[in-house]
């Protein structure tokens, strides 16, 4: 049974705090010199929880403590949050300062340990302060209005730019139900997944083996689908919160709104997939690569990722050079099946490759397209029905500035 998806509603203020019983908050605890540097999302009762982690063979201890805890229960009521300091590559002594953190969280909201989640991003190989984060909790006042939700999106970041922010709604068995997600990231950005924490809540009531299916599904269409530099990080995940207070009835993959409540979590998580690309370190745009006519969608992606990856590309667009070359290089080089003599490329409404030889366009006209914010590349193959999408950035002198003084 289906039906009609509505349309999804964006709402305004962007808050992670929007669907009811959600509260957040942030603080400068001082891990980092000045800026806030602590986190606190809290939902007024256990919520079922989904998650995807990175796949680095290494993995921090808050990201190992929060897998321990979603395993124990399949559900989450809380989220501790730090900055400034990854807690990876510290041993035994790691493992003890993330649950520390989890057991002072719980201590401060009265609930489980086994009922928190742990995350932390910044410097790795470093031991954490505990001192000034045990302090920091028992301050931590989570509050549901937009200024909560504002100090927690600002005290995830490291080198972000921008906080990072989104949320939709959409009705689901006549109930208004609200998605809304907040991120971090801006380098060591590659799928599966990147130096990036995504932090999504919902007052839709789902059972967390579904939510988990759904999660799974949109992370391949949008976080898997972005890259910045091509480094998985440590410490990478994204944690959804689901805690049934809108009332609706449990939606599973044969409920007739499901695709509402999918199409909801997929905007969210493309929002802020697409934000992150753009606050690449040092970026100046975003650049998209939409391939069509590739055997799968499962090639098309890894086509588009591959082109949007290429760091000649990044540079190239950086440059505002036209230079065609490096994409169909890229494309060549994806592993992916395709016919040279079949390829069509596009650069923003300009072909420059038809059949797999280059057609005449005017370089005046593409300079000022590829001065814009925002550019695209169109590749088509020509090949069978498989369509992606990838999300990235141009490659500038400041990504070099940034990351050779990220210790500094």
């Amino acid at each position: 049974m289906t039906t009609t998806v509505l349309a999804l509603k964006r709402i305004a203020g962007n808050n992670i705090a929007s669907p009811i019983g959600f509260k957040a908050t942030g603080m400068h605890c001082g891990i980092k010199h000045k800026k806030n540097d602590l986190a606190l999302l809290v939902s007024e009762v256990p919520a079922n929880v989904a998650g995807v982690f990175t796949t680095n063979a290494i993995q921090a201890a808050p990201l190992l403590v929060t897998k321990e805890a979603i395993q124990q229960t399949g559900k989450m009521q809380a989220i501790i949050v730090n900055s400034g300091n990854a807690n990876a590559c510290t041993g035994q002594q790691g493992l003890k300062d993330a649950r520390l953190m989890q057991q002072k969280a719980a201590e401060k909201l009265g609930i489980s340990p086994d009922l928190i989640g742990v995350a932390s991003t910044g410097v790795i190989g470093e031991l954490m302060k505990m001192e000034p984060i045990v302090k920091g909790i028992q301050k931590l006042e989570p509050s549901s209005e937009l200024e909560g939700s504002i100090l927690f999106s600002q005290a995830i970041l490291t080198t972000d730019t921008v906080t990072k922010n989104t949320a939709y709604s959409t009705v689901i068995d006549g109930k208004k139900i609200i998605i809304a997600g907040t991120a971090k990231g801006s380098g060591m950005i590659d799928p599966n997944m990147a130096t990036m924490l995504g932090f999504i809540t919902t007052d839709a009531k789902i059972e967390s083996i579904h939510l988990q299916a759904a999660l799974k599904t949109v992370t391949d269409l949008t976080f898997n689908s972005i890259t910045v530099d091509g480094d998985t990080s440590t410490n990478d995940m994204v944690l959804v919160m689901a805690n049934g207070m809108a009332g609706n009835n449990s939606l599973t993959p044969a409920h007739p709104d499901w695709e509402q409540f999918t199409e909801a979590l997929h905007a969210v998580s493309q929002d802020l997939a697409k934000m992150i690309a753009k606050d690449g370190e040092g970026a100046t745009k975003l650049i998209e690569v939409e391939v069509s006519g590739a055997i799968t969608d499962v090639e098309a992606r890894k086509i588009a990722k591959t082109v949007v990856g290429s760091p000649l590309v990044k540079t190239a667009i950086f440059g505002c050079d036209a230079n065609w070359g490096r994409i169909i290089a890229a494309v060549g080089y994806s592993g992916a099946t395709l016919d040279p003599n079949a390829i069509k490329i596009n650069i923003g409404p300009t072909t420059v490759v038809e059949k797999g030889e280059p057609v005449p366009f005017s370089e005046a006209q593409l300079l000022v397209y590829l001065k814009q914010p925002e550019v695209k590349i169109v590749v088509d193959l020509h090949k069978g029905n498989g369509q992606g999408v990838a999300w990235g950035c141009d490659l500038t002198y400041d990504y070099v500035q940034i990351n050779a003084t990220y210790r500094s």
